[in-house]
């Protein structure tokens, strides 16, 4: 396999969307944002032509740039989502890579006075500049959202809230009943705040004014960060911890906040949306070290309990952990394009 980069047969439209529910946004991140747009072999060449699309969310810390980095002996996503549809392996679909990145590392894709109005920029400003300027079958029978752990969330959730927008959906490996892929980040964090004298802002200063992820605490207390920025945010928009940062003990009411956002909890709260969806992926790999293959499991029962029809849902566990499970996407994608072309 070469290790460098390869042509497209379709191609990848790079753009910079201004939006207005960013401006001025609680963290000051910037309100333009890149926003690739894929489309497939013979796009051009039929003028007429209409396309279905699939909107593709990232995991934390994710950001667009970072679609095109190389494993060893891997291609990455762009590059087989190409193939997908240069082998005609399924209809051609217009796939669209959307930018959600904070300083915190990520937006979950909520509205979030911590961090901003990133729910809204997805489904209320990008969707719509898409539709306005490419050939998409502008209806939400024909539009998928997908993503892998906080993207896969994301992609559970948009839905689950607008299913006026999105018809379809693909999750791998995304974070769902938080008692078990969020309390042991919690312990660890509460230990790691020691240092700090139980203080995460002070960790946060620190960690900006050095080179990220030198310290053993920087994965967790990030993510914790963000987190709580998006869940459990005071008024002012400060994150509020979940958890005790002296001992550890959960605070309960704040708590409450997090499992709201519980995709699992969510299901039983948003059952007509559900059942409108065409398409559902769930997968997950059988070593998760956030547990998401329980998640996963657990969505996916949440599903079958509410009378989610079968047929509309593709479930799988497979033998992986959380990393490297990028060869799934083009599954996904082509199982997507498939139902969204029916």
């Amino acid at each position: 396999m070469l290790p460098w980069r390869a042509d497209l047969v379709g191609r990848i439209d790079e753009h910079v969307i201004e939006s207005e529910l960013l401006r001025g946004n609680p963290l000051g991140d910037p309100h333009e944002r890149p926003l690739w747009v894929y489309v497939p072999p013979g796009y051009d060449e039929e003028p007429d032509r209409r396309y279905p699309c699939v909107y593709v969310i990232q995991g934390y810390t994710g950001h667009l740039a970072m679609w095109r980095n190389r494993m060893p002996f891997r291609r990455p996503f762009p590059e087989t989502a190409d193939d997908v549809f240069a082998r005609g392996e399924a209809p051609p679909v217009i796939v669209v890579y959307v930018d959600a990145w904070t300083s915190y590392g990520g937006s979950q894709f909520v509205d979030s006075p911590g961090t901003g109005r990133y729910h809204s920029y997805l489904c209320d400003e990008v969707v719509p500049w898409v539709d306005a300027r490419y050939r998409t079958m502008a209806e939400r029978d024909r539009r998928a959202i997908t993503g892998k752990s906080s993207g896969g969330f994301g992609a559970m959730i948009t839905p689950m809230l607008r299913p006026d927008v999105f018809g379809a959906l693909a999750t791998h490996a995304g974070d769902a009943l938080y008692e078990y892929c969020y309390l042991s980040e919690f312990a660890k964090g509460a230990r790691y705040l020691r240092a700090y004298d139980g203080d995460i802002h002070r960790w946060w200063k620190e960690f900006r004014s050095r080179t990220a992820f030198t310290e053993e605490a920087d994965d967790a207390l990030l993510m914790i960060m963000g987190c709580s920025a998006a869940f459990s945010p005071r008024p002012d928009g400060v994150p509020e911890l979940p958890f005790d940062p002296h001992t550890g003990a959960l605070r309960d009411e704040v708590w409450q906040r997090w499992l709201a956002w519980d995709p699992v909890r969510m299901v039983p709260a948003h059952v007509e949306a559900l059942r409108s969806m065409r398409a559902i992926w769930i997968d997950a790999g059988t070593r998760d070290e956030y547990f998401l293959d329980l998640g996963a499991q657990a969505f996916h029962q949440a599903l079958l309990d509410n009378g989610i029809p079968k047929d509309t849902i593709r479930f799988e566990l497979f033998d992986a952990g959380h990393g490297a499970i990028d060869y799934r996407y083009p599954m996904s994608l082509a199982w997507l394009a498939e139902r969204l072309s029916d």
